[in-house]
């Protein structure tokens, strides 16, 4: 399997996220180019559907690893089973999803397997038979492409919905093959007590329709027009960082270099001025509607639409029109 990618399924509770199709789509790319296989990796426990599924959705090769341990995500069980798979494989390529969870399992993995890792990754390609991974520095205005010295397996996490998942082929086979987990139960430190969910909201990360707002809002109300435009656009709600910082809203909704990197296929930015640290997070999005006062505001010079005006009058003025369009 000297040229074989490997790619890590991440899933939960028997449901893949859909990174994991994304990352299969790059994986085909890269083993086109190496000559090689895709294997996926799917660890859990009651996980067999899955891998017919990636198997549809372009895999060659399914390491089923199914076990309690394996339930729920853990970093420590999960890294030491990956490792065993590598060690046993060795594959060319590990790529992995930029998740929170590929986030913090990719670089344990990489340095358990004493190996490089380029981190959230917008490119993958190959130079003869070594991955050529870029992903931006500084804060979104340089592309640093990074190549690999002789260490194996070569890894990247790439960032999420760039990528493109390919089209599942039912009448698509491969191989299904499975494994042991590593560690028992009581060799694993870490225990899930409860998952503790939040309802009737959307997912930053995942979400295709983003509505943010800014210091512009002018305080906490100021996100009730922010939040009813994102509603009825099925979207989620973001914000700048001197909003989060102000109070005005929690943290988990912040998009920028020190909150979450987003690529919704529109993202409308409401009384955000554009600050580099805020670009950073959201400026690759497909489609960027900006609403500000200020027609000098740094934020117009990277949006495909741009509206000055007052966001008060705009923002509910928009939410209407939709609601007609949209028969809400």
């Amino acid at each position: 399997m000297a040229n074989d990618v490997f790619i890590w399924l991440e899933q939960s509770s028997g449901s893949a996220d859909p990174i994991a199709w994304e990352m299969i789509g790059a994986g085909r790319q890269v083993a086109g180019a190496l000559g090689g296989q895709v294997t996926v990796c799917i660890l859990g426990d009651g996980v067999d559907g899955l891998a017919q599924e990636a198997i549809q959705r372009g895999a060659d090769v399914a390491i089923l690893v199914n076990d309690a341990t394996l339930a729920d995500y853990r970093l420590e069980a999960y890294a030491a089973t990956l490792v065993k798979l590598v060690q046993d494989h060795q594959p060319a390529v590990f790529l992995m999803g930029a998740s929170s969870r590929g986030r913090e399992l990719a670089p344990y993995l990489a340095a358990k397997l004493g190996v490089g890792l380029a981190a959230d990754c917008t490119e993958v390609g190959v130079d003869g038979t070594s991955l050529v991974a870029t992903r931006p520095a500084l804060a979104g205005n340089v592309n640093a492409q990074i190549t690999y010295g002789d260490a194996r397996p070569q890894m990247a996490t790439l960032r999420r919905r760039v990528f493109l998942p390919l089209e599942p082929d039912a009448g698509r086979s491969g191989q299904v093959v499975t494994a042991g987990a590593v560690l028992a139960e009581d060799d694993i430190p870490t225990k899930v007590v409860e998952f503790v969910t939040q309802e009737g909201e959307v997912s930053l990360t995942d979400a295709n329709i983003i509505v943010s707002g800014g210091r512009g809002v002018g305080g906490p109300a100021g996100f009730e027009p922010v939040l009813a435009l994102a509603n009825v656009l099925g979207g989620a709600m973001g914000a700048s960082r001197a909003a989060v910082d102000a109070g005005w809203i929690p943290y988990a909704h912040q998009v920028g270099q020190t909150g979450k990197t987003v690529q919704p296929d529109l993202y409308i930015a409401v009384g955000i001025s554009g600050a580099i640290q805020h670009l950073a997070g959201m400026k690759t999005a497909k489609v960027i509607v900006a609403i500000n006062k200020d027609p000098e505001a740094p934020i117009f010079k990277v949006a495909s639409f741009g509206v000055v005006g007052d966001l008060f009058k705009i923002v509910p003025a928009l939410t209407e029109e939709f609601k007609k369009r949209l028969g809400k």
